[in-house]
């Protein structure tokens, strides 16, 4: 496993993130596995070296952050692992249980404490832009949590390039504590981030910590243009549906089949390769339901690619509408 920094802080994150989304409750999502046949996940990971795991309070309602904390305090010592959630999608019907006002953002960070079992969280992320909050409240609330030390660090994700930018100025205005990190959706069948927030990102000294990196699965190969493939989360994933599948994505996808074949890998290793190829990402955010997903996932740092192969694999990209901030 390889470490870097996570932008321009101290803070060492492995190369791969292993994405908590998965583990939870079948309640939830009916491809979200329970927290038994979840523990064996977290345990490889660590095995791999990964020391990076991101979760979300709205995951499984909070069940996937009872898994996350459980498993790591089992398996790990605090000071061995980062671990990172988020807050913004509703936690109940109530209007204050939802979004990046003060309050919620107060309430939010102590109930995934609680939940993780852990007096602080590593990287503490807003999930979403909340258009009804002024920023400046929400970053000064973020800031107040991190001088509790409830939060070392905090971060973003998916928005529009402009908001992260008044974001960053907004806290450098106030003295406020920067968004040290940015999960957007980037992958290699959408690469519109390409356009403004990566390299905004890149010159700020924000890492780049993509969801999504195989596209929901659409880039292991086994999707088809009927919208079908062989998993459950395949055929029942409407989200997917909503944001891929288009002719051009099967274009780009054939590509990563044929060099995939070539250089004798699987082609969720090569999707994967090309991204930590990228300049400015940091760690992609996998998920994996499946063991030899996970193992995959990690041998993919050995895989190096030509700009000659890169540049073949992105050629068929054609611009998509912008899709992953809601």
């Amino acid at each position: 496993m390889e470490y870097v920094n996570l932008g321009k802080t101290g803070l060492k994150v492995s190369r791969i993130c292993l994405g908590c989304m998965t583990y939870g409750s079948s309640q939830w999502r009916e491809w979200v596995l329970d927290e038994e046949a979840s523990r064996p996940f977290f345990q490889r990971a660590l095995e791999l070296g990964i020391n990076f795991f991101d979760t979300a309070d709205m995951y499984s309602l909070g069940v996937s952050e009872e898994v996350t904390g459980q498993a790591l305090k089992d398996f790990a010592k605090r000071d061995e692992v980062v671990i990172a959630t988020k807050v913004f999608n509703p936690m109940g019907d109530k209007p204050n249980q939802r979004g990046n006002s003060r309050k919620h953002i107060m309430d939010s960070i102590d109930a995934s404490l609680r939940r993780l079992q852990t007096d602080h969280v590593d990287l503490y992320q807003i999930h979403r832009w909340d258009h009804e909050t002024p920023i400046e409240e929400t970053l000064e609330a973020l800031h107040d949590v991190v001088k509790a030390g409830k939060a070392l660090y905090i971060g973003a994700s998916s928005m529009f390039a402009w908001q992260l930018a008044k974001a960053l100025y907004t806290a450098d205005l106030h003295g406020w504590t920067r968004f040290v990190s940015m999960q957007n959706h980037y992958n290699l069948v959408y690469r519109e981030e390409d356009r403004e927030m990566n390299p905004l990102c890149r010159v700020e000294g924000v890492g780049i910590i993509p969801w999504s990196p195989l596209a929901r699965g659409f880039l292991a190969g086994n999707r088809t243009r009927d919208k079908g493939g062989e998993t459950v989360r395949a055929k029942i994933d409407g989200f997917a549906h909503y944001l891929y599948y288009q002719d051009n994505d099967f274009d780009t996808l054939d590509r990563v089949l044929e060099v995939a074949g070539q250089l004798d890998v699987k082609p969720a290793q090569l999707a994967l390769a090309w991204m930590l190829h990228k300049p400015g990402i940091t760690s992609p955010i996998i998920g994996a339901s499946k063991m030899y997903q996970l193992e995959e996932a990690a041998s993919a740092l050995n895989i190096k690619l030509s700009a000659e192969t890169i540049e073949y694999l992105e050629a068929p990209y054609k611009p998509h509408p912008v899709l992953g901030h809601s």
